[in-house]
């Protein structure tokens, strides 16, 4: 099947299609990663802004204005990588000659640090979310084994919109620990796209 024909399936729902087109794009939106630095972001940070393109290219693709799937996807996931080092940019200009501590208390009262607080707010962008439940709906169909079971619990909490400071009280775990799992699970993710 051609891009455009596996595009039109993924739009009406077909999961596999758009699960061929994730793989068959896996090293485009790798290629055009590497091509890129958001500020106060790591490598895997821009590969994810590179998937967002890519499924909004899935979702938004229209034949009837002349390009190929493909040319639409990569412009779709430059614009998506653009716009994220924009928004960065935007909040660099912040005061660059202070700084602050992670492991200092929170506040004066707090047993917890600036980065147990922080780490403990979570992803709350509901596109990513949506897009993460896909990718890992997408592993746990082609392997039962990638997530250990905390993992999957942490995950199952974190697509129900749960910061991770509430996946912590649920759990009996602190925040950190939350995150951590998380940091293995987004690890597995990349790991997943690379080698498929």
């Amino acid at each position: 099947m051609t891009y455009e024909e596996l595009a039109a399936l993924a739009q009406t729902g077909d999961e596999d299609a758009g699960e061929c087109l994730i793989r068959q794009f896996r090293d485009i939106v790798r290629g055009k990663a590497r091509k890129y630095f958001i500020a106060g972001a790591d490598s895997e940070d821009v590969v994810q802004e590179a998937m967002i393109g890519l499924f909004k290219a899935i979702q938004s693709y229209d034949p009837a204005r002349g390009a190929g799937f493909k040319t639409y996807a990569e412009i779709c996931i430059n614009r998506q990588i653009i716009s994220a080092i924009k928004a960065a940019g935007r909040k660099k200009h912040g005061p660059l000659n202070s700084s602050l501590s992670l492991s200092r208390p929170a506040d004066e009262d707090s047993m917890h640090t600036l980065e147990e607080s922080i780490a403990a707010k979570g992803e709350s962008d509901p596109e990513k979310l949506m897009i993460m439940k896909e990718i890992v709906d997408c592993i746990m169909k082609n392997s039962t084994e990638t997530f250990s079971p905390f993992e999957m619990k942490i995950m199952t909490e974190y697509m129900l919109g749960s910061t991770y400071g509430e996946i912590a009280d649920k759990l009996g775990k602190t925040p950190k620990a939350v995150y951590n799992a998380m940091g293995r699970v987004k690890k597995k993710i990349g790991i997943f796209l690379d080698g498929k």
